[in-house]
């Protein structure tokens, strides 16, 4: 296990019902919010409703900006940020999924320095997100997650899309960890099959991406991973099945803000390769995240982890899908077939053609992976070191 340091600042209340201490919580970080939230969900659930209520109650004016789409813009943080300026807001208050999250996260980063949040990312070529990034100065931002997926509303990193060249890539520092998050099991009762099964698949991607090419003697942290991915596939078919179960969206909504928490990823030595691979499809086709993750974790294991570390796919195989053989390369076989299967019980079964993918784009989306995720290392770092050629034929392998 290598040395490492814990910073898990966001203060959480979990619990059904909790989303009504939202007023409250809101007013001891500001007098005026800037609310973010996506297009339709919110107030097609009433939550929108339920939460300008609370802040109404509470004496919190607010600014609503519910411009957020999936995979999240640039162009759209500086929009909410000018907005934030302009109407002198002194906090944000996102209320909605992983890109309303990351979204607000820029947007607070963005309205405290006046910049253009482009200034903040890797694939600038002015190279001013060295100086950026980390990021240490930024509003105030309180999160209400409404999916179980990525576990934005207790971390540090905001992942966004700048359009004009489809470069995907994140950003972090201490001043974007949420002061205070509501994680409220109820308002996730709405989420529809597609997109819990896409959630759960982007939670299960946090869970055994470092897992699987982790440094030696990370006992705690691999105990905690299995026990959270057996959850995961355990209780991902009952809230596609059941969407209204309680125990099963409090098992999700928790397993995802713990799965990319430190108390997972800390002491590893390791990333998350698959994203870097999987970055450069849905910032150029638009597709959802968990899915594009989902597609491409058969042809990754297959090529990159059954042949580097085959006893971590067989482990992970007895720990969380009841596998038993006991020889190791067919343990990690059976491993990869029990993902499969999973995936096609929660009705994941495209692939990369189905969303318009070609292998003519391939060898641009597998430089910028190399690119955004090798931050300049010339190669994707996982169990080895990856170069485009590598990342190519795991697209190829998806189509």
């Amino acid at each position: 296990m290598f040395p490492f340091e814990v910073s898990f600042p966001t203060h959480i209340y979990f619990g059904m019902g909790e989303l009504k201490r939202l007023g409250q919580e809101a007013k001891s970080l500001g007098h005026k919010a800037l609310l973010v939230t996506g297009g339709r969900a919110a107030k097609r659930t009433g939550l929108l409703d339920r939460v300008q209520a609370l802040l109404q109650e509470a004496q919190v004016e607010h600014i609503l900006f519910d411009k957020i789409e999936p995979n999240p813009r640039t162009m759209t943080v500086d929009a909410g940020a000018a907005l934030a300026r302009d109407h002198h807001c002194d906090f944000i208050l996102a209320v909605g999924g992983g890109s309303v999250m990351d979204a607000s996260k820029a947007i607070a980063a963005a309205a405290k320095s006046g910049r253009p949040i482009y200034d903040y990312m890797r694939g600038n070529p002015s190279g001013s997100g060295q100086q950026l990034v980390p990021v240490h100065d930024a509003l105030p931002l309180m999160t209400v997650p409404t999916v179980a997926a990525t576990g934005s509303e207790a971390n540090n990193i905001s992942v966004l899309t700048h359009w004009d060249t489809h470069e995907k890539s994140s950003i972090n520092g201490p001043a974007l960890y949420p002061k205070i998050a509501i994680l409220d099991p109820a308002i996730t009762f709405t989420v529809p099959a597609r997109v819990t099964a896409e959630s759960c698949a982007d939670i299960f991607s946090h869970l055994f991406e470092s897992y699987l090419i982790s440094a030696d003697q990370t006992n705690v942290q691999d105990g905690i991973a299995e026990t959270l991915i057996r959850l995961v596939v355990e209780h991902s078919l009952t809230a596609i099945e059941q969407p209204n179960n309680e125990e099963a969206r409090s098992t999700l909504l928790w397993a995802s803000t713990l799965g990319i928490s430190p108390f997972v990823l800390a002491g590893r030595g390791a990333g998350m390769p698959l994203h870097g691979i999987e970055h450069p499809l849905s910032g150029i086709f638009d597709m959802a995240h968990g899915r594009g993750l989902a597609i491409l974790s058969l042809p990754y294991f297959e090529q990159v982890i059954l042949p580097d570390r085959p006893e971590r796919l067989a482990r992970m195989g007895h720990h969380c899908f009841d596998i038993i053989e006991e020889d190791t390369h067919k343990a990690a076989l059976a491993t990869i077939t029990a993902v499969r299967h999973w995936y096609e019980r929660m009705g994941i079964t495209e692939t990369l053609s189905d969303f318009g993918v070609t292998k003519d784009i391939m060898p641009q989306m597998a430089e910028e992976a190399v690119h955004i995720g090798g931050r300049g290392a010339g190669h994707l770092p996982s169990s080895r070191q990856l170069n485009a050629e590598d990342i190519i034929a795991i697209y190829e392998a998806c189509l």
